[in-house]
């Protein structure tokens, strides 16, 4: 998976990688057990301070999709198991609603974001 980043973008760098690493392994594009490249070469490639790519590591590796083995590297954490129903099912609720809410506000009728979502469900890897 290729890293980048969009200099014009309001949405701050790190948090334009986190995304891109969480969509890359909701997609299956990045596979648990994966290695992920180094900090410095990251930021060599984007041209981007080591500090940000430490950090960026870092958070996700604080929320468990991420793991750094010493003296190995960075890799895909396996689905973490221990995350319970009901914070999962809190969280994903709380992005739905900030969705619809725009959804709402751009105009979209009901029958636009459903048709939208049911699209996008095929392009993403699901666990049985």
């Amino acid at each position: 998976m290729q890293l980048h980043i969009n200099t014009a973008s309001r949405t701050p760098i790190y948090k334009q990688l986190i995304e891109q690493i969480r969509s890359g392994i909701a997609r299956g594009d990045l596979q648990a057990e994966e290695q992920l490249p180094s900090v410095r070469q990251v930021s060599k490639d984007l041209v981007i301070n080591p500090n940000t790519v430490a950090r960026v590591y870092m958070e996700l590796e604080r929320e468990g999709v991420l793991n750094t083995r010493p003296g190995l590297g960075v890799f895909v954490a396996n689905k973490k198991v221990e995350l319970m129903k009901r914070a999962r099912d809190d969280r994903v609720i709380e992005m739905l609603d900030r969705f619809l809410t725009e959804a709402v506000h751009m105009g979209c009728t009901r029958k636009d974001v459903e048709s939208l979502f049911s699209k996008r469900l095929g392009q993403f890897q699901w666990p049985e």
